[in-house]
């Protein structure tokens, strides 16, 4: 309880002195002397000046494009052998005969039982009767 006032009483400390510094900055600026008047800025043109002239650049001549173009050589091509020499055949299984699937058994063999030993019992307590009422 004693932690309590004291939080007590130095938030009220702390908002006396807050509001003391406020009301002391206040009054700072309510005694101020006035701001001294500025001259009247100068008014600025409505229009707007003059766009500058364009100089005038000066034309260049350009080359006329030839209308024929100089033939090429034309380079001598070898030409392709008509006979190939014929490549040696790998021997391939026959597509029918295919080695047979492996077969499933029908039954399927008996697992034996686990047998599981018994739960070990919780003791018991033997708890305390109430006094009789009277």
């Amino acid at each position: 309880m004693a932690s309590f006032n004291t939080f007590i009483m130095a938030f009220f400390m702390a908002l006396t002195f807050s509001s003391l510094e406020i009301s002391l900055a206040a009054r700072h600026l309510l005694q101020q002397l006035p701001q001294p008047q500025l001259p009247p800025l100068p008014t600025l043109p409505t229009g707007l000046p003059p766009l500058p002239s364009i100089p005038t650049l000066p034309q260049p001549t350009i080359p006329t494009i030839p209308t024929n173009q100089p033939s090429l050589p034309q380079p001598t091509i070898p030409t392709i052998p008509t006979n190939q020499p014929s490549l040696p055949q790998p021997s391939l299984p026959k597509p029918g005969a295919l080695p047979p699937l492996p077969s499933i058994p029908s039954s399927l063999p008996t697992l034996p039982k686990v047998t599981l030993p018994p739960l070990p019992s919780i003791p018991s307590i033997p708890f305390l009767s109430p006094p009789p009422a009277n």
